[in-house]
Protein backbone atom coordinates (compact mmCIF):
# COMPACT_ATOMS: atom_id res chain seq x y z
CA UNK A 1 0.00 0.00 0.00
CA UNK A 2 1.13 2.96 -1.00
CA UNK A 3 1.59 6.21 1.90
CA UNK A 4 2.31 9.50 1.62
CA UNK A 5 5.99 10.62 2.29
CA UNK A 6 7.71 14.02 3.39
CA UNK A 7 11.40 14.87 1.86
CA UNK A 8 13.34 16.95 3.93
CA UNK A 9 16.65 18.84 3.09
CA UNK A 10 17.31 21.30 5.33
CA UNK A 11 14.39 22.10 6.49
CA UNK A 12 12.29 21.07 3.20
CA UNK A 13 9.04 20.82 1.96
CA UNK A 14 6.58 18.36 3.22
CA UNK A 15 4.70 16.81 -0.29
CA UNK A 16 1.71 15.23 2.28
CA UNK A 17 0.53 18.59 3.03
CA UNK A 18 -0.15 19.63 -0.58
CA UNK A 19 -2.24 16.67 -1.71
CA UNK A 20 -5.23 14.37 0.03
CA UNK A 21 -4.77 10.29 0.22
CA UNK A 22 -6.01 9.92 -3.14
CA UNK A 23 -3.43 12.29 -5.04
CA UNK A 24 -5.51 15.21 -5.44
CA UNK A 25 -4.64 18.33 -4.65
CA UNK A 26 -5.50 19.43 -1.16
CA UNK A 27 -9.07 20.07 0.03
CA UNK A 28 -9.85 23.18 1.82
CA UNK A 29 -13.57 22.92 2.64
CA UNK A 30 -15.17 23.54 6.29
CA UNK A 31 -18.31 23.95 7.45
CA UNK A 32 -19.38 27.41 6.69
CA UNK A 33 -18.16 26.67 3.09
CA UNK A 34 -20.41 23.23 2.67
CA UNK A 35 -23.32 24.58 4.19
CA UNK A 36 -23.14 27.80 1.75
CA UNK A 37 -23.31 25.41 -0.92
CA UNK A 38 -26.12 23.50 0.33
CA UNK A 39 -27.96 26.79 0.85
CA UNK A 40 -27.14 27.79 -2.62
CA UNK A 41 -28.11 24.19 -4.12
CA UNK A 42 -31.58 24.23 -2.19
CA UNK A 43 -32.72 27.29 -2.71
CA UNK A 44 -33.42 27.98 -6.42
CA UNK A 45 -36.71 28.25 -8.63
CA UNK A 46 -38.91 25.97 -6.25
CA UNK A 47 -39.52 28.64 -3.94
CA UNK A 48 -41.34 30.54 -6.74
CA UNK A 49 -44.62 27.94 -6.74
CA UNK A 50 -44.18 27.35 -2.51
CA UNK A 51 -47.47 30.39 -1.95
CA UNK A 52 -49.22 28.10 -4.35
CA UNK A 53 -48.36 24.65 -3.00
CA UNK A 54 -49.37 26.13 0.56
CA UNK A 55 -52.54 27.51 -1.04
CA UNK A 56 -53.43 24.06 -1.92
CA UNK A 57 -52.73 22.63 1.38
CA UNK A 58 -53.66 25.21 4.03
CA UNK A 59 -52.51 26.45 7.30
CA UNK A 60 -52.39 23.35 8.78
CA UNK A 61 -50.83 20.48 6.00
CA UNK A 62 -48.61 23.32 3.97
CA UNK A 63 -46.31 23.78 7.20
CA UNK A 64 -46.42 20.58 8.34
CA UNK A 65 -45.55 19.17 4.45
CA UNK A 66 -42.86 22.00 4.31
CA UNK A 67 -41.61 20.76 7.75
CA UNK A 68 -41.99 16.91 6.68
CA UNK A 69 -40.21 16.56 3.50
CA UNK A 70 -37.02 18.92 5.07
CA UNK A 71 -36.63 16.38 7.83
CA UNK A 72 -36.68 13.51 5.53
CA UNK A 73 -34.17 15.35 3.18
CA UNK A 74 -32.14 16.25 6.03
CA UNK A 75 -32.15 12.39 8.04
CA UNK A 76 -31.52 10.80 4.44
CA UNK A 77 -28.75 13.68 3.86
CA UNK A 78 -27.09 12.28 7.07
CA UNK A 79 -27.14 8.38 5.64
CA UNK A 80 -25.55 9.56 1.88
CA UNK A 81 -22.89 11.53 3.89
CA UNK A 82 -21.38 8.20 5.65
CA UNK A 83 -21.77 6.69 2.14
CA UNK A 84 -18.85 9.31 0.64
CA UNK A 85 -16.12 6.67 1.46
CA UNK A 86 -16.09 3.46 0.45
CA UNK A 87 -16.00 0.47 1.87
CA UNK A 88 -12.44 0.25 1.51
CA UNK A 89 -11.89 3.83 2.72
CA UNK A 90 -11.86 5.32 -1.00
CA UNK A 91 -13.36 8.36 -2.09
CA UNK A 92 -16.71 8.30 -3.94
CA UNK A 93 -16.46 11.74 -6.21
CA UNK A 94 -20.06 10.97 -7.29
CA UNK A 95 -23.47 9.95 -6.25
CA UNK A 96 -23.40 7.25 -8.70
CA UNK A 97 -19.71 6.34 -7.43
CA UNK A 98 -21.10 5.94 -4.39
CA UNK A 99 -23.78 3.83 -5.31
CA UNK A 100 -21.73 1.50 -7.59
CA UNK A 101 -19.16 1.31 -4.17
CA UNK A 102 -21.97 0.01 -2.05
CA UNK A 103 -24.77 -1.18 -4.00
CA UNK A 104 -23.32 -2.63 -7.22
CA UNK A 105 -25.24 -4.46 -10.14
CA UNK A 106 -28.41 -3.27 -11.76
CA UNK A 107 -28.65 -0.61 -8.92
CA UNK A 108 -25.67 1.54 -10.54
CA UNK A 109 -27.80 1.43 -14.09
CA UNK A 110 -31.24 1.99 -12.31
CA UNK A 111 -29.22 4.92 -10.67
CA UNK A 112 -28.19 6.51 -13.85
CA UNK A 113 -31.38 6.58 -15.06
CA UNK A 114 -33.13 8.43 -12.36
CA UNK A 115 -30.31 11.13 -11.87
CA UNK A 116 -29.74 11.64 -15.75
CA UNK A 117 -33.43 11.69 -16.47
CA UNK A 118 -34.03 14.38 -13.53
CA UNK A 119 -31.28 16.38 -14.90
CA UNK A 120 -33.13 16.60 -18.38
CA UNK A 121 -36.05 16.71 -17.04
CA UNK A 122 -34.75 19.71 -14.94
CA UNK A 123 -33.21 21.49 -18.28
CA UNK A 124 -37.01 21.46 -19.79
CA UNK A 125 -38.33 23.01 -16.96
CA UNK A 126 -35.91 25.47 -16.71
CA UNK A 127 -36.11 26.92 -19.98
CA UNK A 128 -40.42 27.39 -19.50
CA UNK A 129 -39.71 29.03 -16.34
CA UNK A 130 -36.93 31.58 -17.95
CA UNK A 131 -39.51 32.03 -21.09
CA UNK A 132 -42.73 32.89 -18.14
CA UNK A 133 -39.95 35.29 -16.74
CA UNK A 134 -39.01 37.10 -19.97
CA UNK A 135 -42.92 37.69 -20.66
CA UNK A 136 -43.76 38.36 -17.23
CA UNK A 137 -41.22 41.67 -17.66
CA UNK A 138 -43.31 42.60 -21.42
CA UNK A 139 -46.18 42.21 -19.33
CA UNK A 140 -45.19 43.85 -16.45
CA UNK A 141 -44.50 46.87 -18.24
CA UNK A 142 -47.67 46.45 -20.63
CA UNK A 143 -49.63 46.56 -17.02
CA UNK A 144 -48.05 49.67 -15.61
CA UNK A 145 -48.58 51.66 -19.31
CA UNK A 146 -51.86 50.52 -20.11
CA UNK A 147 -53.35 49.72 -16.70
CA UNK A 148 -54.18 46.46 -14.28
CA UNK A 149 -57.20 45.32 -16.52
CA UNK A 150 -55.58 45.10 -19.78
CA UNK A 151 -54.20 41.64 -21.37
CA UNK A 152 -51.21 42.16 -22.47
CA UNK A 153 -50.83 38.81 -23.24
CA UNK A 154 -47.75 37.67 -24.87
CA UNK A 155 -46.53 33.89 -26.74
CA UNK A 156 -43.79 32.17 -24.86
CA UNK A 157 -42.09 30.59 -28.07
CA UNK A 158 -40.49 33.61 -29.19
CA UNK A 159 -38.75 33.49 -25.46
CA UNK A 160 -38.29 30.10 -25.01
CA UNK A 161 -36.41 30.15 -28.30
CA UNK A 162 -34.23 33.21 -27.37
CA UNK A 163 -33.30 30.70 -23.99
CA UNK A 164 -32.56 28.37 -26.58
CA UNK A 165 -30.16 29.68 -28.22
CA UNK A 166 -28.12 31.45 -25.67
CA UNK A 167 -27.58 27.87 -24.38
CA UNK A 168 -26.37 26.80 -27.73
CA UNK A 169 -23.74 29.51 -27.51
CA UNK A 170 -22.92 28.36 -23.52
CA UNK A 171 -23.01 24.85 -24.57
CA UNK A 172 -20.25 25.26 -26.36
CA UNK A 173 -18.10 25.31 -22.62
CA UNK A 174 -15.99 22.15 -22.49
CA UNK A 175 -16.67 20.84 -19.29
CA UNK A 176 -18.32 22.14 -15.92
CA UNK A 177 -15.15 23.32 -14.63
CA UNK A 178 -14.85 26.40 -16.52
CA UNK A 179 -18.63 27.13 -15.71
CA UNK A 180 -17.59 28.73 -11.45
CA UNK A 181 -18.18 31.97 -12.96
CA UNK A 182 -21.83 31.46 -13.78
CA UNK A 183 -22.40 29.12 -11.01
CA UNK A 184 -21.65 31.97 -8.32
CA UNK A 185 -23.84 34.60 -10.49
CA UNK A 186 -26.29 31.64 -10.54
CA UNK A 187 -26.46 31.61 -6.58
CA UNK A 188 -26.31 35.29 -5.77
CA UNK A 189 -29.79 35.99 -8.43
CA UNK A 190 -31.69 33.06 -6.83
CA UNK A 191 -31.08 34.63 -3.28
CA UNK A 192 -31.70 37.98 -4.95
CA UNK A 193 -35.08 37.01 -6.26
CA UNK A 194 -36.43 35.04 -3.53
CA UNK A 195 -35.70 37.93 -1.26
CA UNK A 196 -37.50 40.31 -4.12
CA UNK A 197 -40.61 38.02 -3.40
CA UNK A 198 -40.81 37.56 -0.20
CA UNK A 199 -40.36 41.69 0.48
CA UNK A 200 -42.68 42.21 -1.97
CA UNK A 201 -45.12 39.89 -0.20
CA UNK A 202 -44.92 40.97 3.01
CA UNK A 203 -45.24 44.78 1.90
CA UNK A 204 -48.87 43.37 -0.08
CA UNK A 205 -49.52 42.07 3.33
CA UNK A 206 -49.10 45.29 5.13
CA UNK A 207 -50.87 47.48 2.85
CA UNK A 208 -53.89 44.96 2.26
CA UNK A 209 -54.47 44.08 5.70
CA UNK A 210 -54.65 40.25 6.25
CA UNK A 211 -55.60 37.90 3.55
CA UNK A 212 -59.52 36.83 3.82
CA UNK A 213 -59.59 34.38 1.86
CA UNK A 214 -57.16 31.46 3.47
CA UNK A 215 -58.14 28.53 5.04
CA UNK A 216 -57.50 25.63 7.45
CA UNK A 217 -57.35 23.60 4.70
CA UNK A 218 -56.64 25.20 1.79
CA UNK A 219 -58.53 25.98 -1.25
CA UNK A 220 -62.24 25.17 -0.75
CA UNK A 221 -64.48 23.42 -2.76
CA UNK A 222 -66.99 24.98 -4.37
CA UNK A 223 -68.18 25.84 -7.92
CA UNK A 224 -64.86 26.63 -9.02
CA UNK A 225 -63.06 23.61 -7.16
CA UNK A 226 -64.73 20.09 -7.31
CA UNK A 227 -63.36 17.63 -4.76
CA UNK A 228 -61.41 15.27 -7.46
CA UNK A 229 -59.38 18.57 -8.53
CA UNK A 230 -58.99 19.44 -4.79
CA UNK A 231 -57.33 16.03 -4.26
CA UNK A 232 -55.11 16.18 -7.85
CA UNK A 233 -53.68 20.13 -6.76
CA UNK A 234 -52.46 18.59 -3.42
CA UNK A 235 -50.72 15.67 -4.57
CA UNK A 236 -49.25 18.24 -7.06
CA UNK A 237 -48.23 20.59 -4.75
CA UNK A 238 -46.71 17.89 -2.47
CA UNK A 239 -44.58 17.34 -5.61
CA UNK A 240 -43.59 20.88 -5.97
CA UNK A 241 -42.25 20.75 -2.70
CA UNK A 242 -39.73 18.08 -2.68
CA UNK A 243 -38.89 19.88 -5.99
CA UNK A 244 -38.01 22.61 -4.15
CA UNK A 245 -35.89 20.78 -1.30
CA UNK A 246 -34.41 18.48 -3.83
CA UNK A 247 -30.06 18.77 -3.68
CA UNK A 248 -29.18 14.61 -3.22
CA UNK A 249 -27.62 14.31 -6.34
CA UNK A 250 -25.12 16.95 -5.63
CA UNK A 251 -24.51 16.28 -1.85
CA UNK A 252 -21.56 13.92 -2.97
CA UNK A 253 -19.97 16.18 -5.10
CA UNK A 254 -20.30 18.72 -2.28
CA UNK A 255 -19.03 16.47 0.67
CA UNK A 256 -15.97 16.17 -2.05
CA UNK A 257 -15.06 19.65 -1.07
CA UNK A 258 -14.38 18.80 2.63
CA UNK A 259 -10.88 18.66 4.30
CA UNK A 260 -10.19 15.41 5.63
CA UNK A 261 -10.28 16.76 9.58
CA UNK A 262 -12.18 16.13 11.32
CA UNK A 263 -13.65 13.07 9.17
CA UNK A 264 -16.05 14.72 6.06
CA UNK A 265 -18.94 12.55 7.35
CA UNK A 266 -19.10 14.71 10.54
CA UNK A 267 -17.90 18.17 8.68
CA UNK A 268 -20.75 17.14 6.53
CA UNK A 269 -23.36 16.40 8.78
CA UNK A 270 -23.13 19.88 10.68
CA UNK A 271 -23.51 21.26 7.39
CA UNK A 272 -26.43 19.74 6.51
CA UNK A 273 -27.99 20.57 9.59
CA UNK A 274 -27.12 24.21 9.02
CA UNK A 275 -27.59 24.27 5.34
CA UNK A 276 -30.96 22.46 5.74
CA UNK A 277 -32.27 24.71 8.50
CA UNK A 278 -31.68 28.15 7.11
CA UNK A 279 -33.48 26.67 3.56
CA UNK A 280 -36.29 25.60 5.87
CA UNK A 281 -37.23 28.92 7.29
CA UNK A 282 -36.50 30.93 4.47
CA UNK A 283 -39.07 28.33 2.53
CA UNK A 284 -41.81 28.69 5.30
CA UNK A 285 -41.36 32.11 5.71
CA UNK A 286 -42.19 32.24 1.60
CA UNK A 287 -45.02 29.48 1.51
CA UNK A 288 -46.45 30.74 4.54
CA UNK A 289 -46.29 34.77 3.51
CA UNK A 290 -46.84 33.95 0.21
CA UNK A 291 -50.20 32.55 1.41
CA UNK A 292 -51.18 35.08 3.34
CA UNK A 293 -50.31 37.96 0.77
CA UNK A 294 -52.50 35.96 -1.99
CA UNK A 295 -54.83 33.77 -0.19
CA UNK A 296 -56.31 30.39 -1.88
CA UNK A 297 -55.93 32.71 -5.04
CA UNK A 298 -51.77 32.10 -5.32
CA UNK A 299 -50.54 31.94 -8.55
CA UNK A 300 -48.73 29.08 -9.45
CA UNK A 301 -45.49 31.11 -9.84
CA UNK A 302 -45.52 34.02 -7.10
CA UNK A 303 -43.23 36.38 -9.61
CA UNK A 304 -45.13 35.79 -12.56
CA UNK A 305 -48.73 35.49 -11.93
CA UNK A 306 -49.57 38.93 -11.47
CA UNK A 307 -49.95 39.52 -7.95
CA UNK A 308 -47.49 41.84 -7.63
CA UNK A 309 -47.76 44.89 -10.26
CA UNK A 310 -45.79 47.59 -8.48
CA UNK A 311 -43.04 48.60 -8.13
CA UNK A 312 -43.34 47.35 -11.67
CA UNK A 313 -39.58 47.97 -11.95
CA UNK A 314 -39.28 45.67 -8.96
CA UNK A 315 -41.17 42.74 -10.47
CA UNK A 316 -39.19 43.31 -13.51
CA UNK A 317 -35.63 43.03 -11.67
CA UNK A 318 -37.05 40.19 -9.97
CA UNK A 319 -37.77 38.27 -13.23
CA UNK A 320 -34.12 39.64 -14.70
CA UNK A 321 -32.66 37.60 -12.06
CA UNK A 322 -34.78 34.46 -12.82
CA UNK A 323 -33.84 34.23 -16.20
CA UNK A 324 -29.88 35.12 -15.42
CA UNK A 325 -30.14 32.39 -12.64
CA UNK A 326 -32.18 29.89 -14.93
CA UNK A 327 -29.19 30.51 -17.92
CA UNK A 328 -26.41 29.50 -15.18
CA UNK A 329 -28.52 26.23 -13.47
CA UNK A 330 -29.12 25.02 -17.02
CA UNK A 331 -25.28 24.71 -17.27
CA UNK A 332 -24.98 23.14 -14.13
CA UNK A 333 -27.25 20.65 -15.02
CA UNK A 334 -26.83 19.74 -18.43
CA UNK A 335 -23.14 19.37 -18.62
CA UNK A 336 -23.26 16.30 -16.17
CA UNK A 337 -25.34 15.04 -19.40
CA UNK A 338 -23.19 16.32 -21.97
CA UNK A 339 -20.23 14.81 -20.32
CA UNK A 340 -21.50 11.25 -19.49
CA UNK A 341 -22.76 11.22 -23.38
CA UNK A 342 -19.62 12.34 -24.65
CA UNK A 343 -17.36 10.14 -22.31
CA UNK A 344 -19.39 6.66 -23.48
CA UNK A 345 -19.27 8.35 -27.08
CA UNK A 346 -15.18 8.43 -27.12
CA UNK A 347 -15.18 5.27 -25.10
CA UNK A 348 -17.84 3.90 -27.78
CA UNK A 349 -15.51 4.80 -31.09
CA UNK A 350 -12.66 6.06 -29.96
CA UNK A 351 -11.21 5.57 -33.76
CA UNK A 352 -13.74 8.44 -35.03
CA UNK A 353 -12.09 11.93 -35.87
CA UNK A 354 -15.35 13.36 -35.67
CA UNK A 355 -15.75 12.46 -32.19
CA UNK A 356 -12.36 12.46 -30.80
CA UNK A 357 -10.49 15.43 -32.27
CA UNK A 358 -10.33 18.90 -30.54
CA UNK A 359 -9.15 22.02 -31.92
CA UNK A 360 -7.74 25.12 -30.56
CA UNK A 361 -9.26 28.28 -31.02
CA UNK A 362 -7.14 31.70 -30.33
CA UNK A 363 -10.51 33.53 -28.96
CA UNK A 364 -8.16 36.46 -28.29
CA UNK A 365 -8.20 38.30 -24.98
CA UNK A 366 -10.41 35.50 -23.91
CA UNK A 367 -7.76 33.02 -24.29
CA UNK A 368 -7.30 29.38 -26.02
CA UNK A 369 -11.13 27.84 -26.34
CA UNK A 370 -11.76 23.81 -27.02
CA UNK A 371 -13.78 23.49 -29.97
CA UNK A 372 -14.88 20.16 -31.67
CA UNK A 373 -17.69 19.64 -34.39
CA UNK A 374 -18.68 16.30 -32.15
CA UNK A 375 -19.31 18.67 -29.35
CA UNK A 376 -21.24 21.85 -31.50
CA UNK A 377 -23.60 18.64 -33.17
CA UNK A 378 -24.75 16.71 -29.95
CA UNK A 379 -25.01 19.75 -27.43
CA UNK A 380 -26.91 21.62 -30.35
CA UNK A 381 -29.30 18.69 -30.67
CA UNK A 382 -29.95 18.42 -27.29
CA UNK A 383 -30.43 22.26 -26.60
CA UNK A 384 -32.90 22.12 -29.67
CA UNK A 385 -34.85 18.85 -28.46
CA UNK A 386 -35.26 20.53 -24.92
CA UNK A 387 -36.56 24.11 -26.00
CA UNK A 388 -39.19 21.62 -28.50
CA UNK A 389 -40.03 20.09 -25.78
CA UNK A 390 -40.61 23.20 -23.60
CA UNK A 391 -42.99 24.65 -26.14
CA UNK A 392 -44.65 21.45 -26.28
CA UNK A 393 -45.56 21.10 -22.18
CA UNK A 394 -45.32 25.03 -20.83
CA UNK A 395 -46.73 23.99 -17.79
CA UNK A 396 -44.62 25.51 -14.66
CA UNK A 397 -46.51 24.09 -11.68
CA UNK A 398 -47.92 20.64 -12.82
CA UNK A 399 -43.60 20.15 -14.78
CA UNK A 400 -42.08 21.17 -11.19
CA UNK A 401 -43.89 18.72 -9.30
CA UNK A 402 -43.20 15.85 -11.61
CA UNK A 403 -39.79 16.51 -11.93
CA UNK A 404 -40.10 16.33 -7.77
CA UNK A 405 -42.23 13.62 -7.72
CA UNK A 406 -39.42 11.38 -10.12
CA UNK A 407 -36.76 12.42 -7.70
CA UNK A 408 -37.92 12.65 -4.04
CA UNK A 409 -38.18 8.96 -3.43
CA UNK A 410 -35.02 7.38 -5.84
CA UNK A 411 -32.69 9.58 -5.13
CA UNK A 412 -33.35 11.23 -1.81
CA UNK A 413 -35.09 8.81 -0.32
CA UNK A 414 -34.23 4.88 -1.23
CA UNK A 415 -30.72 4.78 -2.41
CA UNK A 416 -29.28 6.46 0.47
CA UNK A 417 -31.05 4.08 2.77
CA UNK A 418 -30.07 1.19 0.51
CA UNK A 419 -26.79 2.28 0.65
CA UNK A 420 -26.66 2.97 4.68
CA UNK A 421 -28.17 -0.88 5.16
CA UNK A 422 -25.79 -1.89 3.12
CA UNK A 423 -22.73 0.24 4.50
CA UNK A 424 -23.80 -0.47 8.38
CA UNK A 425 -24.67 -3.92 7.64
CA UNK A 426 -27.73 -4.07 9.62
CA UNK A 427 -29.31 -7.75 9.88
CA UNK A 428 -32.84 -7.86 8.01
CA UNK A 429 -35.79 -8.10 9.71
CA UNK A 430 -33.82 -6.26 12.52
CA UNK A 431 -35.99 -3.11 14.33
CA UNK A 432 -33.90 -0.61 12.47
CA UNK A 433 -33.91 -2.22 9.15
CA UNK A 434 -37.59 -2.68 9.25
CA UNK A 435 -38.58 0.89 10.18
CA UNK A 436 -35.73 2.48 7.29
CA UNK A 437 -37.61 0.20 5.13
CA UNK A 438 -41.39 1.65 5.98
CA UNK A 439 -39.47 5.24 6.10
CA UNK A 440 -38.86 4.49 2.45
CA UNK A 441 -42.11 2.48 1.13
CA UNK A 442 -44.25 5.62 2.86
CA UNK A 443 -42.25 7.85 0.77
CA UNK A 444 -42.34 5.75 -2.39
CA UNK A 445 -46.68 6.38 -1.80
CA UNK A 446 -46.38 10.09 -1.75
CA UNK A 447 -44.01 10.49 -4.44
CA UNK A 448 -46.27 7.93 -6.54
CA UNK A 449 -49.42 10.31 -5.48
CA UNK A 450 -47.42 13.80 -5.91
CA UNK A 451 -46.05 12.23 -10.13
CA UNK A 452 -49.63 11.22 -10.34
CA UNK A 453 -51.30 14.72 -9.13
CA UNK A 454 -49.06 16.11 -11.78
CA UNK A 455 -49.79 14.14 -14.36
CA UNK A 456 -53.29 14.32 -14.23
CA UNK A 457 -52.31 18.18 -14.26
CA UNK A 458 -50.42 18.01 -17.61
CA UNK A 459 -53.47 15.92 -19.39
CA UNK A 460 -55.78 18.63 -18.11
CA UNK A 461 -53.61 21.43 -19.26
CA UNK A 462 -53.09 19.49 -22.51
CA UNK A 463 -56.81 19.08 -22.94
CA UNK A 464 -57.26 22.82 -23.61
CA UNK A 465 -53.39 23.42 -24.91
CA UNK A 466 -52.99 23.84 -28.38
CA UNK A 467 -49.09 23.38 -29.43
CA UNK A 468 -47.10 26.37 -30.15
CA UNK A 469 -49.30 29.04 -29.28
CA UNK A 470 -48.71 29.02 -25.58
CA UNK A 471 -49.56 32.51 -23.87
CA UNK A 472 -49.07 34.38 -20.83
Amino acid sequence: MERSFSVSMDGGIDDSSKFDDDGRPKRTGTVLTTSAHIITAVIGSGVLSLAWATAQLGWIAGPVALLAFSVITWFNSLLLADCYRAPDGSRNYTYMDAVRAHLGGMKVQLCGLAQYSNLFGVTIGYAITASISMVAIKRSNCFHKHGHDAGCHESNNPFIIMFGIMQIILCQIPNFHKLSFLSVIAAVMSFAYSFIGLGLSIAKIAKDGSHPNTSLTGTVIGKDMSATDKMWNTFSALGDIAFAYAFSTVLIEIQDTLKSHPPENKSMKKATFTGITVSTIFYTLCGLIGYAAFGNKAPGNFLTGFGFYEPFWLVDLANVCIVVHLVGAYQVFCQPIFGFVEGWSKKKWPQSKFITKEYMINLSPLGFFNFSFYRLVWRTAYVVFTTILAMLFPFFNDFVGLLGAASFWPLTVYFPIQMYIAQAKIPKYSFTWIWLKILSFVCLIISLLAAAGSVQGLIKSLQKFHPFKSES
